[in-house]
């Protein structure tokens, strides 16, 4: 059976002629070879639009994506007996053993330790059995704790840790149906001009928590909408990575979309960051932060020069809780 997102693109390519609609190529000024070549790159379009629709609803469902995030608990300086024992400093609420661990906190030093009697069976540290020592919290790939379906990570948050706790078994996993999308629409598609910065500036990211994140900006965005001139101002959440991050809003967060803002992730300007040259923006494939999803995560909100004042009808609508 199909899924609704398959069936909703199976709809929009049999009601969207391809002369209706205006490809990149004519936005940038370059007239089309012909129609029929016009309609193959729309037909492409929306294709590659859709799977990419299709598998970010499937990276949410997996068991260990956004809807299975279950619990943030701040970790105390010293001890924290993790367990589903009511008597744990953080009480796990999900089948798991009374007693799992001991994470402590001392300084900038985490570490896992056994509870009175061992380690449980099937407890592990990143795929392997689990043994006492300290813990990876920083960088892209922290020390994952994992007990059947449950998995736990400490981060570092400022000056303090927290422990994320994700559950396979999840009601908003085991309920998910599905995403909402607005009808894609080539509009929404469309060439911005880049111009770098230089040096690149490192930009105050603010957060749900109220901290701030320094995350480098190495340009910005500029593209006409609705013959209104807009910018937007990426940042890099990898420095070496081939991707930019924008982190926005617009007007439709008022009704329609997640009122905190949405992400967009594209690819690098034609000429690479330091050097003027052209960027693809496709609104159609905006989608929620975590922080739609579970009142667990911990997400960056859009900076004020990101905060648009016209609507993008287009990519991810509000979560369906």
């Amino acid at each position: 059976m199909m899924s609704r997102s398959v069936q909703m693109f199976a709809l929009a390519l049999a009601l969207l002629p391809g002369a209706a609609v205006l490809p990149l190529h004519a936005q940038s000024g370059r007239a089309p070879a012909n129609s029929a070549q016009s309609a193959a790159n729309t037909d492409q379009w929306l294709q590659e639009l859709a799977a990419w629709r299709t598998q970010r609803e499937q990276q949410l469902a997996a068991p260990d994506g956004w809807l299975t995030l279950a619990g943030l608990e701040w970790l105390k300086p010293g001890i924290n007996s993790v367990g589903s024992d009511a008597a744990c400093n953080i009480h796990l609420q999900a089948q798991a053993p009374a007693h799992l661990g001991l994470i402590t906190v001392s300084g900038t030093t985490v570490q896992l330790l056994s509870p009175a009697g061992g380690f449980p069976p099937e407890l592990q540290i990143d795929g392997n059995p689990a043994r006492e020592g300290p813990l990876t919290v920083s960088g892209a790939k922290p020390s994952t704790i994992s007990w059947r379906g449950l998995s736990m990570v400490v981060l570092s948050r400022g000056e303090h840790f927290v422990l994320r706790i994700k559950n396979a078994d999840s009601a908003a996993r085991t309920l998910f149906r599905g995403l909402n999308w607005y009808a894609p629409d080539q509009d929404f598609r469309v060439t911005a001009r880049w111009i770098p910065y230089t040096p690149p500036h490192i930009e105050k990211i603010p957060t749900v928590l109220g901290t701030t994140l320094d995350l480098p900006s190495p340009g910005v965005a500029e593209f006409t909408l609705d013959d209104e001139t807009l910018r937007l101002e990426p940042v890099m959440e990898d420095p070496l990575g081939k991707t930019l991050f924008f982190i926005l809003r617009d007007e439709t967060s008022k009704a329609t979309t997640y009122a905190g803002g949405r992400f967009l992730h594209t690819g690098l300007p034609d000429h690479g960051l330091d050097k003027p040259g052209l960027l693809t923006l496709d609104f159609n494939r905006l989608e929620n932060p975590p922080c739609a999803y579970t009142d667990y995560a911990t997400c960056p909100l859009p900076p004020e020069q990101n905060q648009l004042g016209v609507a993008l009808d287009a990519g991810e609508q509000r979560f369906p809780h």
